[in-house]
């Protein structure tokens, strides 16, 4: 008697395009028709100044999103390589612009935003916007461009991991449960909350899809993977910062019930889960970690929040923080974050800092590490001001430039770093 293997199911076996379009049909909802009359009382009344404040701001960069959403959808239908998934892309172009009215509505109607026009109230509203959400959806810009020019597999694989499992499964999910979450404790803003679990079943409509398209793009071209990658260490850093609050006021988030380290842990968990069922775990990504912070999504939550505010990631503000255990953080991050696979053969990289005390990182696969100090036998010595290293890990400056002006100046066995490239992000 010949012993029959169990075989793995996925989740993505149990759904299909077809059956993704039959639910769109089954879950239609009106924008034009929720009623808001309710909500502006409680929004007068009940929510405080500064709630009303906050609430704002988190609700501005829902609106401009769902809009920029609608309008960069065309490219993602033509690169469709079947019928079917162009059918339901169609369909989630017509809810995010459904979704769109529905916070226009809302702004207007119960928030206060004055225009005459959509375009108008999204002229208003982009002051509200933070550094870390204008790099991602111009990213998404960008990226239609690009898959006009080049619809190929993994161009739009790229596309996909950008907007469903970024945009829509890590930022926007989160999002929506932060919302409807302290609405629902309170009993307040019943027609918003009705608009929002509309909302929110269409993402997650939208999001099943995109991991379903994933999967099967990754069967499709062997390249998925590597563009799938690239994209990830590209945009991972920004979304760190896209729900930082103006002027760092943690009170923005956390007067709703909720902190950055909650909602950090959600969506790291929600990414990791997304790029797992679509086959394309992060642990098994080529090339350098995707994510260079080791620990569970809360950890790397909290680590990401330390970097964002000593100035190590996101938009350039200040001078660098140099405490101690944030320059610490710092270069674990930095060894976190290399491919040693991909150096030649092992090698100490010393940073000699012009304004600091030096670091260097041990290059061995397997057991690399960073420490303060001075490493006996450097292979590679970089002389180098800390703020100037720290742009560079930011990717706010190129260390090319740098060089170029004497600001970086790579000493000794130059021919090992050159070879040994590929295992630094921008390798």
């Amino acid at each position: 008697m010949t012993a029959t293997l169990p075989t793995t199911q996925s989740p993505l076996d149990n759904i299909s395009y077809e059956d993704l379009y039959r639910r769109w049909e089954n879950g239609n909802w009106k924008a034009t028709a929720i009623d808001f009359s309710t909500d502006a009382e409680q929004w007068r009344s009940t929510f405080t100044e500064f709630e009303r404040k906050a609430a704002y701001w988190n609700y501005c960069l829902f609106f401009w999103g769902e809009d920029a959403v609608a309008d960069g959808l065309s490219p993602y239908v033509d690169a469709a390589p079947l019928e079917e998934q162009k059918y339901f892309l169609t369909t989630q172009q017509v809810d995010e612009a459904r979704h769109a009215v529905f916070f226009n509505r809302f702004m207007t109607e119960v928030a206060g935003l004055g225009g005459a026009s959509a375009g108008a109230n999204l002229t208003a509203i982009k002051p509200e916007l933070t550094w870390g959400f204008k790099k991602v959806f111009g990213r998404l810009e960008t990226m239609c461009d690009e898959l006009r020019a080049n619809p190929s597999i993994p161009q739009l694989a790229a596309g996909v991991a950008l907007y469903h499992i970024i945009i829509e499964a890590t930022l926007a999910q989160p999002g929506q449960h932060f919302i409807t979450s302290y609405l629902e404790d309170r009993d307040l803003l019943p027609g918003f909350r009705e608009g929002m679990a509309n909302v929110a079943a269409d993402e997650q409509r939208h999001i099943g899809f995109g991991v379903k398209l994933l999967s099967d793009l990754r069967k499709m071209d062997p390249e998925v993977p590597h563009a799938v990658a690239d994209l990830l260490r590209e945009v991972m850093p920004w979304t760190i910062n896209v729900l930082v609050p103006p002027g760092w006021d943690e009170r923005y988030i956390e007067t709703f019930g909720f902190t950055m380290e909650d909602l950090g842990e959600e969506g790291a968990s929600s990414l990791e889960t997304k790029l797992r069922t679509a086959g394309l775990a992060l642990e098994d990504l080529p090339g350098p970690p995707v994510m260079p912070m080791n620990g569970t999504p809360r950890e790397r939550a909290i680590r990401g929040k330390v970097l964002c505010k000593a100035g190590y990631l996101g938009e350039k503000i200040g001078p660098p923080s140099r405490e101690p255990a944030h320059v610490e953080l710092l270069f674990e991050s930095v060894a976190n974050g290399l491919d040693t696979a991909a150096a030649r053969e092992p090698g100490v990289i010393q940073w000699e800092f012009t304004d600091h005390e030096p670091w260097h990182l041990v290059v061995d696969n397997g057991t690399t590490r960073a420490a303060r100090g001075v490493a006996e036998s450097p292979r590679v010595r970089f002389q180098v001001s800390f703020e100037d290293w720290v742009d560079v890990v930011a990717g706010r400056t190129d260390p090319r430039r740098l060089a170029l002006r004497g600001r970086f100046r790579p000493r000794g066995d130059l021919r090992w770093l050159f070879k040994s490239r590929k295992m630094f992000p921008a390798g």
